[in-house]
């Protein structure tokens, strides 16, 4: 709203006081009106504190001149989209009277917009009252124009990154579905071996050929359960060689039906890649296998399976004391012929050792750090 014109006389005879009240030399009138920064003063003992001085910059800055401001309240800078907070602290710190710093969204003569660091501060005279409203201008608007476009480039890519993550997702889910698909089917192929063995082993009468079957059955046995494992987790991507060992090592005792076997297990989660799986699955097995073979499943014995970290590498370890008994050499050649090729294949070392009736094989295999841990 425009003012009347009373208004506008009463505002300029307000600044013709207080510029009457500057000596002409005085330099701090002289700088108010040659500065560079943007600067107004108000009367706030007048009815809408309306504006009573100006200076150039102001008017460079706004395109309004200085006949144009006298006596009219600063909201003219105001507009749509100026934020009505902003506009609360400013009348709020007007009429408790205190110094403010607000940034404001103000509009120009021709309807331009620009970014506003206001600073506002009251002036008082010898008894404390306030007499003037002192505020500065700065135009900070390609300052702000850089943060909104970097707001604007950092939601883009927050929202990119969103619905990348949301591809990746359901490519994840669908990859997951297709390995279990796999993995059941391996599962399921397996275990048809399996049983096509057992029926051939139970029907011959070559004690050799069963057992050189029963052999086999045990390999298959192995790797059914790690397909199992792998079909049922949620992580296909990781195996534990532990909850494995852990699993195959007391189903194979416990089938062989003997009171005199002491089985002691020291077994820490050890993640793995899931490729590595049926290879570490058949070199346990075969671990273990053969202390069965030398005499745990004739007299009994005592045996010991360890797998836990070793200064990032998976360590797997039997030890055992068995009765010593005779084990055919073709079948021994084969098991360890199978545990050669798989450590070759992960690249890991194969230890033997016998001392006294006690033999120790120890398999390491350097593994990721990203694949260490317990299992989720």
């Amino acid at each position: 709203m425009h003012p009347d014109q009373q208004s506008i006389d009463d505002a300029q005879h307000a600044g013709d006081r207080l510029l009457a009240g500057q000596p002409s030399e005085d330099p701090f009138a002289a700088a108010f009106k040659a500065t560079r920064m943007s600067m107004i003063i108000t009367d706030p003992r007048q009815d809408d504190n309306p504006i009573i001085f100006s200076n150039r910059a102001f008017s460079d800055l706004t395109g309004y001149a200085p006949d144009e401001m006298v006596g009219r309240n600063c909201r003219i800078l105001q507009g749509p989209d100026t934020d009505k907070a902003a506009v609360e602290r400013i009348r709020n710190a007007i009429h408790a009277s205190q110094s403010l710093s607000v940034n404001v969204l103000n509009y120009r003569k021709d309807g331009s917009q620009f970014w506003n660091a206001l600073y506002l501060s009251p002036v008082r005279d010898t008894k404390g009252e306030v007499i003037y409203f002192f505020a500065s201008q700065l135009d900070f608007t390609e300052v702000k124009n850089n943060e909104l476009a970097l707001a604007a480039a950092h939601a883009a890519a927050e929202r990119e990154v969103e619905e990348r993550t949301h591809d990746l997702r359901q490519a994840l889910v669908a990859k997951t579905m297709l390995v279990h698909e796999v993995d059941h089917r391996v599962k399921n192929n397996l275990l048809t071996i399996a049983s096509i063995l057992k029926l051939q082993a139970r029907a011959s009468n070559d004690q050799v050929a069963r057992g050189t079957l029963r052999s086999v059955l045990e390999r298959v046995e192995a790797l059914s359960t790690v397909q199992r494992m792998l079909f049922t987790t949620h992580d296909v991507t990781r195996f534990d060689v532990a909850t494995f060992t852990r699993e195959l090592v007391s189903d194979m005792v416990n089938g062989l039906r003997r009171d005199d076997i002491q089985l002691e297990l020291e077994l820490s989660p050890v993640l793995v890649p899931a490729l590595k799986a049926s290879p570490l699955a058949l070199i346990v097995n075969e671990l273990v296998a053969d202390p069965v073979r030398r005499g745990l499943r004739q007299g009994g014995g005592f045996i010991k399976v360890t797998v836990k970290h070793q200064d990032s590498h998976l360590l797997i370890e039997v030890a055992d004391v068995v009765a010593a008994n005779v084990v055919n050499p073709d079948e021994e050649a084969f098991a360890r012929l199978i545990l050669d090729t798989c450590a070759r294949q992960l690249g890991a070392r194969l230890a033997r050792d016998s001392d006294k009736g006690r033999a120790v094989a120890t398999l390491i295999l350097p593994i990721d750090p990203s694949h260490e841990g317990a299992h989720p």
